[in-house]
């Protein structure tokens, strides 16, 4: 190694070279936890449908139409109705 490799080396570098790595931000952890966190709830509600009690027809018919009334609900919710109804 010469003199002018030394001079280009990076504080990542150095770091890599003695097994260490910068400390993340605390943004980047936060990030990356409710990243974590909505995969698993996303996976955690793919199951309950999964595992439901409920004949597969019956069960698209009655979550289409929880899907249905939430998305009125947002357009009411949005527009200022929702307690006019």
């Amino acid at each position: 190694m010469k003199l002018e490799d030394l001079k280009s080396l990076n504080k990542e570098d150095i770091l890599g070279a003695l097994g260490l790595e910068s400390k993340r931000s605390s943004t980047n952890v936060i990030a990356s936890s409710l990243g974590v966190f909505s995969i698993g709830l996303v996976v955690g509600a793919a199951a309950a449908l999964m595992f439901a009690p409920k004949a597969g027809r019956e069960l698209r018919d009655d979550v289409g139409t929880r899907l249905r009334s939430f998305g009125k609900d947002s357009v009411k919710a949005a527009d200022g109705d929702l307690g006019a109804s």
